[in-house]
């Protein structure tokens, strides 16, 4: 039998080699990829938020604004509304701790009470033994529970933190960042990228203003039906909705849901009635305000909308929801200029 030729030997050694080291050095990349999600969504979220603001900039930068003022401006805003909200929330949710700690006393004093609700509760479940058991024995769990509360909020507090420095800085240095990306494009394909980017930036910030739109709507709805029926705190319920309507497809349903709460203070009927309004204003905005609203902000199909949603969800949570309607625009407006003109011309 002929010997083998060497070097074909070390080709095979050469390809096995480098097979090995690519698989290695893609499970390397893709364990850095899970160690480092947390981080990646943020960023994803801060980039979402200063393309979304981006058509604000521009509009005062066309008016012989500077970037860097008109940024500032469009930060202060946002700030104010933020403050108003807090505002807003600052005496209803003080009025609701004050009533609660007037009521803990009146909770004790049923409890003993074996004629009322309470008092029943305690003689089958007895509480009050389980209640001091948990926090005698069971201490060390408690305090677990507390830092562990303590540290989601320092957790929330740190993400935020590392948006908003992110998207400051993607809102300052957005041009000189294009810029940068363009020149990795060759120079006679770099015009057309440039007008297809810059279309994809266009219609991800009409998204942007479409879904703070269609928030604003369901804010004021509800703003309206609250002050009409005698639900209490009706300013910070509307601004509590409006802000849940920006997550799409959960959010509205938590809004109409945490209002319905609310208007069990008043009566069992009024919180069914409000159930019924937000049940009917979920179906009018589902299939009459955010299809309209969608297809004149960026073209894009309902059913596109509503799967884009669903996928974007299921693999990165809220951001992955927020970004997914931006992301079909883009995919699309890249299908219409690269794709299907190579399609129909063969």
């Amino acid at each position: 039998m002929p010997p083998r030729p060497v070097g074909r030997s070390r080709s095979w050694l050469r390809a096995g080699f480098a097979l090995g080291l690519g698989a290695t050095l893609a499970w390397l990349l893709v364990q850095t990829v899970l160690q480092i999600g947390q981080l990646l969504t943020l960023f994803l979220a801060a980039v979402f938020v200063a393309i979304g603001l981006e058509p604000l900039v521009a509009v005062l930068t066309r008016h012989r604004i500077r970037r860097s003022w008109a940024v500032l401006i469009v930060l202060l805003a946002f700030m104010l509304c933020l403050a108003g909200f807090v505002a807003l929330i600052a005496q209803p949710v003080a009025d609701e701790i004050d009533a609660l700690t007037k009521a803990i006393p009146k909770w004790l004093t049923q409890l003993h009470d074996r004629h009322t609700f309470l008092g029943r509760l305690e003689d089958r479940y007895h509480l009050i033994s389980k209640v001091r058991s948990a926090l005698g024995s069971g201490g060390s769990s408690v305090v677990g529970g507390l830092l562990g509360a303590g540290k989601m909020v320092l957790s929330l507090v740190t993400s935020a933190v590392i948006v908003v420095v992110v998207t400051i800085y993607l809102m300052v240095a957005l041009p000189e960042i294009k810029q940068f990306g363009f020149r990795f494009v060759a120079a006679s394909r770099r015009a057309r990228v440039e007008t297809v980017t810059d279309e994809i930036l266009t219609r991800t910030g009409r998204f942007m203003l479409a879904n703070l739109v269609t928030s604003g709507i369901a804010g004021l709805a509800t703003f309206a039906w609250c002050a009409a029926i005698g639900v209490p705190y009706p300013a910070a319920l509307g601004f509590f909705v409006a802000l849940m309507d920006l997550i799409p497809v959960v959010g509205s349903t938590v809004g109409g849901v945490t209002v319905s709460l609310v208007a069990l203070s008043v009566s069992l009927p009024v919180a069914g009635a409000t159930a019924g309004f937000y049940v009917g204003f979920r179906l009018a905005e589902d299939y009459l305000i955010m299809p309209r609203a969608m297809k004149y902000a960026v073209d894009v199909h309902p059913v596109v909308t509503v799967v884009g949603v669903l996928v974007g969800g299921a693999l990165l949570g809220i951001i992955g929801a927020l970004v997914a309607v931006p992301a079909a625009v883009a995919i699309g407006i890249l299908l219409d200029e690269y794709v299907f003109p190579r399609t129909d011309a063969s």
